[in-house]
């Protein structure tokens, strides 16, 4: 039985999928919690048995949500309440066998995992949806020369839909793919082919990573939105 408290600034924890399949990933497991930096205690890390981080409120905030998060979908995996460590290269550092993702944007946090075995890869990442005077100012340091392209092609008023979607999943093929690469990529070694209405995506790499992973590599990722905010997710099987 957990002997941790949930701390004061996150709300219950959440196993709803806001994906748009109709059911989550089989045998991941996916918990998410609201959080408020404005309620978190000074005890909440002690409380929580989550390793102190240091920062603002905010950074404070989200890193204990996420991690709450994590530590509960790895129980509900395999029974452990293993904490992620943060590694060298600042990436969750999870048990052995087992594949992960952490997330956090607008007061909402998330994890996923799975035995590798399963999923050899997750990528999981949130964004604020991006208005399209924003994104008309960043897209040209998020998107490829074909996605400017296509972008140009739609009507403006959804453009920020675009662009935030292109970083969402960009920001969660480098999270599924950094722990089988051990390399470093970009936004502009990605980039996404097409996407649906009902929420699915086409990406290709378009470098070299490793072996397995080349040029012209393509991934499946799907996303949805909810209270503002786009969340996405690459699975490699």
């Amino acid at each position: 039985m957990s002997t941790y408290t949930l701390p004061a600034c996150c709300s219950p924890l959440s196993d709803h999928w806001p994906l748009p399949q109709p059911q989550p990933l089989a045998n991941i497991q996916f918990i998410s919690t609201q959080f408020d930096p404005a309620q978190l205690q000074p005890d909440d890390f002690q409380h929580s048995q989550i390793p102190l981080t240091h920062g603002v409120a905010k950074r404070q905030a989200e890193f204990l949500a996420g991690r709450v998060c994590a530590r509960e979908a790895l129980r509900r995996l395999n029974g452990s309440e293993v904490v992620p460590a943060v590694g060298a290269d600042r990436a969750p550092q999870w048990p052995a066998g087992v594949s992960g993702s952490i997330t956090h944007g607008k007061n909402w946090a998330a994890a996923i995992v799975a035995n590798s075995s399963d999923w050899r890869g997750l990528g999981l990442d949130v964004e604020n949806l991006l208005s399209s005077e924003r994104a008309a100012r960043l897209q040209e340091e998020i998107l490829t020369p074909a996605e400017l392209r296509r972008a140009s092609l739609l009507d403006p008023e959804q453009l920020g839909l675009l662009v935030t979607l292109t970083f969402s999943l960009k920001e969660s093929v480098f999270k599924a793919l950094y722990p089988l690469t051990l390399q470093r990529f970009y936004f502009e070694h990605a980039e996404v082919l097409e996407w649906t209405n009902a929420g699915f995506a086409r990406l290709r790499l378009l470098t070299d990573l490793s072996a397995e992973w080349k040029s012209g590599s393509e991934l499946q990722g799907q996303f949805g939105q909810f209270d503002g905010r786009l969340l996405s997710l690459i699975a490699v099987a």
